[in-house]
């Protein structure tokens, strides 16, 4: 079933083909480079943290000594940022149920990554003299930062280049900023995008109301993929991606854009947060799903786009044991609750 994916705050669509149960996609890797130089590239214009009173406590003492999660030497946000917050305690949505009806409480969670390299959400880690590239946006240029990204030539596709959104996520170490691309291709010594952003990891700033980023919640992406050697390590410090097949024009912070023309309140809006219930048991479940399934239970999942389902984003990687993984897709929709962590934005 074909789905329509929004991604103008003001009406304008792109009719993309999004099947319930996306094909196989792609894998992780790194490129070292030894020249450090400052990094260059600001932020775009963004909004002060007390926009998402309701997840960020800098001043908790549990949160200022719990380290943030980490990759290439970065702080992959600080520990206070909204999507490092744990939600364990916090309250049920008061629409709940009506959010776990709209998006399917008897389907289930669905890994969309594993070991093949050409499933999930590839990234590089590039160091601090890879040098920067121009990107010419033909999409959403409006709402994207400008400047050089260093993306190098080979950087590896989403779905090896033949999935529709086709992410491009690197992460440059030394500047500790993250670049993502939406719809990228490669144009002679640069790259064609329908969108880009840029994150300070280093910052808790938000992205202008109303817009987009490489993802339709202007949400980043790489913070919010499970990666396997977090989960190696035993614990995954950060909520979880997913996509629902209907959402409402709408959105929670630190989401700052909607991805829909619904005005359906039963859908749920971008950027709402999802967590594993805490009556649902553990005991059947082991290795790499059990630590998936104990961080939903602490961090939960974000709503970040529109596609199937239930569908949990990662990045490849040749050591993910599919068998292991496959346990879960035994958990359904109904084994979650919609947390309240702030209001629904309707507009830009």
């Amino acid at each position: 079933m074909a789905a329509t994916r929004w991604r103008d705050g003001w009406g304008d669509t792109s009719a993309l083909s999004m099947s319930p149960m996306k094909p196989p996609r792609f894998s992780s890797w790194r490129l070292a480079e030894a020249t450090p130089i400052a990094g260059s590239c600001v932020l775009a214009a963004a909004l002060a943290l007390f926009l998402v009173p309701a997840l960020v406590r800098a001043t908790d003492p549990a949160t200022s000594s719990r380290a943030s999660p980490s990759e290439g030497g970065c702080s992959i946000f600080p520990a206070s940022n909204p999507l490092n917050q744990d939600v364990s305690q916090a309250p049920v949505d008061p629409n709940s149920a009506s959010y776990i009806a709209s998006i399917g409480p008897t389907a289930h969670l669905h890994p969309d990554f594993g070991s093949d390299p050409r499933y999930g959400m590839p990234y590089a880690v590039v160091g601090a003299g890879q040098p920067k590239v121009r990107i010419l946006f033909t999409e959403f240029g409006a709402q994207s930062d400008h400047g050089g990204y260093p993306i190098p030539p080979n950087a590896p596709l989403e779905g090896a280049g033949e999935a529709v959104d086709r992410h491009v996520l690197v992460l440059q170490q030394g500047s500790c900023k993250l670049y993502e691309l939406y719809r990228a291709r490669r144009s002679g010594g640069g790259w064609r995008a329908g969108a880009g952003a840029i994150f300070n990891l280093h910052s808790n700033a938000l992205r202008h109301p109303g817009w987009t980023s490489a993802d339709a919640a202007g949400l980043p992406i790489f913070p919010l993929i499970v990666r396997y050697p977090e989960v190696r390590a035993g614990q995954i410090d950060h909520a979880l991606r997913v996509t629902v097949d209907a959402s409402q024009r709408g959105y929670i912070r630190p989401a700052t854009h909607f991805a829909s023309g619904s005005s359906n309140r039963s859908d749920p809006p971008m950027g709402l947060r999802l967590r594993l219930k805490a009556s649902f048991s553990l005991s059947g479940f082991h290795g790499q799903a059990l630590v998936v399934l104990t961080a939903l239970k602490r961090y939960g999942l974000i709503v970040a786009d529109n596609g199937s389902p239930w569908n949990i984003s990662g990045a490849p990687d040749p050591h993910w044991n599919n068998q292991d993984l496959a346990q879960l897709n035994r958990v359904p929709g109904s084994a979650f609750e919609a947390v309240r962590t702030g209001a629904i934005h309707r507009g830009g």
